[in-house]
């Protein structure tokens, strides 16, 4: 399961984690019915008084359970590994595919007929009153054409909530969250309701006094169960489960209320909360920020009082990567193409550096270990662990990073401190804020506890098809819908400077409907959900007396997502090279092979020098060059917008651009007719900036050539880049230094943004589609996350054994 070189979790962990692999997912209805009640019977009330009092009812009637083997308390749903429903963001899609979850290609989900009764009978208070109902009336007629023919995909933004942040776990350990209710109550005091805007603020305050309050009850909760099973214990004479029980109680009766003292009291804090946030709210991509940093003063303390030991430290970590697991998330099936494999993205981030009276010093410390260690023993695909580099990351820290991705589960991601936090200040971010920056999610980055919603996650722009609009005069070619004014026709280019026009005006447009999109979103989400928890632990929300959706974050910048960056760059280039240089074919008669799809031997001829023209993935200026230029339309446009929070009191409030496409390329490319790179209509996109799948035929080091040359510093929102290679490579300790060597000179030469590796060989993956019973540990990178490779569906098996394999 784990390379011997980190050893074995321990037996009870390991017995833990295999249960929870046994164990079969299944739709909970407990939150669904809750809130279903609470939103009836307060139908009246003010939305964040409302939520808090949802969020209390939730977590006061729950099931909770604490398992036989755990060390910390604290369950998302009234069995592991189920997934709750959340109504008040969309149920169409449940009622239409509730007799579907255990059909479906992949993600699969089981629920008994009593629970799909129990849907079904409160789906009539959801009709037409949920965010999804209110977020499809609301688009403007001419957005909703892209929306409706996933041209711009944004579902997820209407049928969930928006996470993609992480809050100040810090401060949570420090002050317990008793401060942030003190610092509500007394904003609440202070108020002067003569002003109506006031009497907003106060539902906000009044909102976080509640949920501070359910928090500590729910704690007692699993505090007093906790005594019942240790009363359990002693009965049986299991005396050492007794007393880790009554000492979790001892630290129930604590935290997260008062501040923590020690490791454990810390980790129990930092899980209850982390876990009440995913029950708030279903918004994935909700991240840990930098634990090795708030985390190791508590360790520090326990070694140097001899109240804990590694091993047991190292057991307690797992643990918590354990649980984290336990969380799942059900979404729609066009939703779940997008997000293949049920990730939550819970990103948990080590190293990179800190400052010290103003200078930058490499901040990895034990802990830093500790958590490297403790993901590569359970090796699951929770948490998403990612590692900041830097030039000052020491040699033996980076070397232990490498035999983590040789255990072959597609971890640690490598973000580059030396891009990030310069683009960061130079967006307006403070240098000491800057330099705090954790992962979010897949690749993104944001500050923790400061920085609002979905640092990026936004609308999904599909590249190619974009391309294909504009040479199609603004139409549509699937559907034969007009998107655009008069963009010009392939058949009418006299040049390829026309077709670099031409994409101009399609980009610009079509950023701006994402914009659109984007901003109709947000709107419903902050008139129909508050997530007030998430708000209180997020600066500066209660100073302002604002939710993050109203502009209470200290800073507030978003991104966008394009999708089939490759195929895009092939495009360009081999109709630059084949039509407007060698002239070898026309431009009809390249229209006429892409709407053929290339059929008929004519077409297939043009395919194959569509296909033999310069790739991007080999460090070729030609092609590499027509990317950037194409890039930097789109990002000159995103520049003119805001978001919604602009000019209401963040910092910023701004777009950026971001290539984590997570599996949106395979389902976007399901519904991309052909392509000038050659590529088939229905053929999966190239996910984020990766080379097409074969394209890159010389080595790894130049493909980092080829990404480099992206305007990386302005992809704030994150340059996905996946290699691939056979786990016999690794197996040799002079090519891991290689590795080690090469992940260094993308970043220090080349500076680079990200890089991760998937360790598996196609033989593998094959055996795994036609043996899945053999292969239940097999877990892959499908784009900034990790997934078990048996829970995707076929089309993202078939992506990911696809792509290249590298060699060193």
């Amino acid at each position: 399961m784990v390379d011997n070189h980190f050893g074995e979790p321990t037996a009870r962990m390991s017995q833990f984690r295999d249960e929870l692999l046994d164990a079969k997912p299944q739709v909970d209805v407990e939150r669904a019915v809750i809130t279903t009640e609470v939103y009836r019977e307060n139908a009246d009330q003010p939305l964040a008084l409302k939520r808090a009092l949802m969020l209390k009812r939730v977590l006061e009637e729950m099931t909770i359970f604490i398992e036989p083997e755990t060390l910390i308390a604290g369950n998302q749903a009234s069995s592991n590994r189920s997934a709750p429903i959340f109504p008040e963001y969309a149920m169409s899609w449940v009622i239409d595919e509730l007799d579907k979850f255990d059909q479906r290609d992949g993600d699969r989900f089981y629920i008994s007929e009593e629970n799909k009764q129990k849907l079904r009978d409160i789906a009539p208070f959801w009709e037409h009153n949920t965010l999804l109902d209110r977020g499809l009336a609301a688009f403007p007629p001419h957005s909703k054409l892209f929306y409706d023919l996933g041209i711009i995909k944004s579902e997820g933004n209407i049928t969930s909530g928006d996470a993609h942040c992480a809050v100040d776990y810090g401060a949570v350990l420090r002050l317990g969250l008793k401060d942030f209710q003190r610092r509500a109550a007394e904003k609440l005091e202070e108020l002067d309701l003569t002003d109506y805007r006031n009497i907003h603020k106060s539902h906000f305050y009044r909102a976080v006094i509640i949920v501070v309050d359910a928090m500590r009850a729910f704690a007692a909760r699993y505090a007093a169960l906790a005594r019942e099973e240790a009363a359990k214990a002693d009965e049986l004479g299991d005396v050492p489960r007794a007393h880790e029980l009554r000492d979790m109680a001892a630290a129930l009766d604590r935290v997260p209320f008062e501040p923590a003292r020690t490791l454990r009291e810390a980790v129990q804090s930092t899980w209850l909360v982390h876990l009440a946030l995913q029950i708030e709210s279903n918004g994935h991509s909700l991240s840990y920020g930098r634990m090795d940093q708030y985390l190791w003063p508590f360790y520090e303390a326990d070694l140097e009082a001899g109240r804990i030991a590694e091993p047991e430290a190292c057991e307690l970590m797992g643990n918590l990567w354990l649980k984290t697991y336990t969380i799942n998330k059900i979404r729609s099936w066009s939703h779940t193409q997008f997000s293949a494999g049920s990730p939550l993205y819970q990103n948990v981030t080590v190293g990179g550096q800190r400052l010290v009276d103003g200078k930058a010093v490499d901040a990895t410390n034990p802990m830093s270990w500790l958590i490297l260690k403790s993901v590569a023993q359970c090796h699951l695909t929770q948490p998403n662990l990612t590692v900041r580099y830097h030039k000052g990351l020491p040699d033996d820290f980076m070397a232990e990073c490498i035999e983590v991705v040789r255990c072959g589960f597609g971890m640690p991601a490598f973000n580059d401190d030396e891009v990030i936090i310069p683009s960061f200040i130079e967006r307006g971010v403070a240098h000491e804020d800057a330099y705090n920056y954790s992962a979010i999610g897949c690749v993104e980055t944001a500050v923790p506890g400061k920085w609002g919603y979905r640092c990026t996650g936004m609308s999904f722009l599909n590249f190619p098809k974009a391309l294909l609009i504009g040479m199609n005069d603004g139409v549509d070619p699937a559907s034969g819908t007009r998107l655009l004014d008069h963009t010009g026709l392939l058949e009418d280019f006299t040049s390829f400077d026309d077709v670099m026009a031409c994409w101009d005006k399609t980009v610009r447009e079509m950023c701006r409907q994402c914009v659109i999109i984007d901003a109709t979103c947000d709107m419903v989400l902050e008139e129909d959900t508050a997530d007030v928890l998430c708000s209180a632990l997020t600066d500066d929300c209660i100073e302002r007396g604002l939710n993050m959706k109203e502009g209470g974050a200290h800073y507030d910048f978003i991104s966008d997502l394009q999708v089939g960056i490759a195929n895009l760059a092939d495009s360009l280039a081999a109709m630059k090279r084949v039509v407007f240089e060698d002239h070898a074919v026309t431009p009809a008669e390249l229209r006429d092979a892409l709407e053929a799809n290339w059929a008929g031997e004519k077409n297939q001829r043009i395919r194959r020098l569509m296909l033999d023209a310069p790739k991007y993935g080999n460090d070729d200026d030609y092609v590499d060059g027509l990317i950037r230029a194409a890039y930097d339309c789109y990002i000159d446009e995103m520049k003119k917008y805001h978001n919604t929070r602009y000019g209401r009191g963040p910092i910023g409030g701004t777009y950026y651009a971001g290539t984590s496409s997570i599996s949106a390329n395979v389902p976007q490319g399901a519904g991309t007719l052909a392509t000038p790179d050659g590529r088939c209509a229905g053929e999966a996109l190239a996910e984020g900036c990766s080379p097409s799948h074969g394209a890159d035929r010389l080595g790894p080091t130049a493909v980092f050539k080829s990404v480099a040359k992206l305007p990386t510093d302005q992809i704030t929102g994150g340059v996905l880049l996946n290699q691939k290679m056979v786990p016999q490579v690794l197996a040799k300790a002079e090519n891991r230094v290689k590795l080690a060597q090469l992940t260094r000179a993308f970043f220090d030469q080349l500076h680079g943004y990200h890089v991760q590796y998937n360790v598996v060989s196609r033989d593998v993956l094959r055996d795994a589609q036609a043996h899945p019973e053999k292969h239940r540990d097999l877990i892959v990178r499908v784009a900034g996350y990790s997934a078990f490779f048996n829970v995707l569906s076929r089309a993202t098996q078939d992506d990911i054994i696809e792509r290249t394999e590298q060699t060193l």
